[in-house]
């Protein structure tokens, strides 16, 4: 079971900062998940909205904003404290956590990403332990054309036949179901397909022991110390 810390530990710091990463890592993880997209000047930052508000102390779209630009802002996220970090760019995360045996699980967020995403992931010798997912299609076909042998995973709500057909079609192999749409039947019919699984959403700890109960390869939580110490 991979227990990817979703954003980091996403519940307790600032999402996607390398204290939520670090943090993950200390709660027991042995999976990062983490989103990419561009700032203003082209720069590949660990960002999962489309606009700054939710998690920081600025306003309006990342894109607007340069990295330098980016790196002034004070990252909250979920914390309950005065603690802040700042926005951290791809390859400042992969300097710091690529040489970790640990799997990656990097959403494109974003269309023109994929080409240096999996470069840069490359470049850090961290391809073979790295999912590359989406919930855009086209995303993960991209990489797929890209380099046939890049590992992809498709983000989806409750994936049925269409589904299944087309990521097979482009020689997929994960596919990453809404935690609360995995049911038995389902991991059979995935697993029959050669497909891995791993769920997302996974908002508590009984939706958390019903995926262990399932089976399934891994799962993206904001609170990889819970899973972790259920596993154990």
């Amino acid at each position: 079971m991979i227990n990817y810390a979703h954003r980091g530990a996403s519940e307790y710091a600032p999402e996607n900062t390398l204290s939520s990463f670090y943090l993950g890592l200390i709660q027991g993880a042995n999976g990062i998940e983490t989103d990419v997209q561009r700032t203003k000047d082209g720069v590949l930052v660990l960002f999962h909205d489309d606009t700054i508000d939710r998690i920081t102390d600025g306003k309006g779209s990342l894109s607007d904003y340069t990295l330098e630009e980016i790196k002034k802002l004070k990252v909250y996220g979920n914390s309950t404290t005065w603690f802040y970090d700042s926005v951290v760019t791809l390859r400042e995360f992969l300097e710091k956590f690529a040489a970790y045996d640990i799997k990656f699980a990097i959403e494109l967020k974003g269309a023109g990403v994929e080409e240096d995403t999996l470069s840069m992931v490359k470049e850090f010798g961290a391809f073979e332990k790295t999912t590359f997912t989406s919930f855009d299609f086209n995303y993960i076909k991209k990489i797929k054309e890209l380099d046939k042998a890049a590992r992809i995973g498709w983000l989806t709500e409750n994936p049925g036949e269409k589904e299944i057909e087309e990521i097979l079609n482009i020689s997929g192999e994960e596919m990453a179901p809404k935690a609360e749409y995995i049911t038995e039947d389902m991991v059979k019919k995935l697993r029959s397909k050669g497909l891995g699984i791993r769920a997302w959403g996974v908002s508590n700890v009984s939706l958390m022991k019903k995926m262990c109960m399932l089976n399934i390869d891994g799962m993206t939580v904001n609170f990889p110390d819970r899973l972790y110490q259920y596993l154990r």
